[in-house]
């Protein structure tokens, strides 16, 4: 792990128990609304999500858009994090190249995996993305400077969402350049048999084990405002305090069911 004067941006966000919002309409306005909260970042999601790279480039714009906006007085500083489909070098230089502050990769369950992880998201001579006049880079303006704090700046986040990876876990975490771990609670489940049972021994040994092993933070995905208590009380660094499409259907439910209280009344 870098020391604390190495790194700044999103990287050194990290390290400050952030909180975040998860992307999974690929639209740029939804994307900006959600920057507009003072978020500490938003995860654009490609993974699971109908979010092609012109959509991706939109959403990074829209989240810049917000941090541009002075709202009474205060500046918003969000940055914007977008989860590859896969582990893959080409994906993941292609979103860094939009602009976005950092990438987060699925299912990472080794060390190598890790590793071949932040050389895709590292330029040389500390890893091997590749250099281009793209969007990042003012689209070649300001190139150099680009170059010269990219590493500093680009947050790598590992997902941990496998048996293998909670055993892999200290190994992962201390690959130099990685920044942060997330688990990833319905895959992670799934893999060990107890599918969303939350507060089963089998996942939350695995968890507290993750934490225990891991020498970067770790943070998780909360969809209801229940388990942002249940993620905090086990001790996550950072949280996804919740989704797009989840905060926009509890908002419609709860306006048609004040709707209807106030009809019987």
């Amino acid at each position: 792990m870098d020391d604390d004067s190495d790194v700044s941006g999103l990287r050194a966000t990290l390290r400050s128990n952030p909180a975040g919002h998860w992307l999974s309409i690929p639209s740029p306005q939804v994307a900006e609304r959600l920057a507009l909260t003072d978020a500490d970042f938003v995860v654009v999601d490609t993974e699971h999500a109908p979010t092609g790279i012109e959509s991706v480039e939109a959403a990074v714009r829209a989240v810049d858009a917000a941090n541009a906006r002075d709202a009474g007085g205060d500046t918003a500083d969000t940055a914007a994090v977008v989860r590859v489909a896969w582990n893959d070098h080409v994906r993941i230089k292609r979103v860094l190249d939009t602009g976005a502050a950092g990438v987060m990769a699925p299912q990472v369950s080794t060390p190598e995996a890790a590793e071949a992880f932040v050389a895709a998201a590292r330029y040389p001579p500390a890893g091997r993305r590749g250099v281009a006049g793209a969007r990042a880079s003012a689209y070649g303006r300001d190139l150099d400077d680009y170059y010269g704090r990219a590493n500093r700046e680009v947050a790598t986040i590992a997902q941990v969402e496998t048996a293998e990876a909670v055993a892999n876990a200290g190994a992962i975490a201390a690959v130099d350049g990685l920044d942060a771990l997330l688990v990833g609670p319905a895959d992670l489940s799934a893999d060990l048999g107890v599918f969303g049972e939350y507060g089963a021994d089998r996942f939350v040994g695995a968890v507290e084990d993750v934490l225990a092993a891991s020498e970067v933070p770790v943070g998780t995905l909360a969809t209801s405002p229940a388990e942002v208590e249940r993620w905090a009380t086990l001790g996550f660094d950072f949280q996804i305090v919740g989704v797009d499409a989840g905060y926009l259907a509890a908002g419609a439910e709860a306006a048609l069911e004040r709707y209807e209280r106030v009809g019987e009344e």
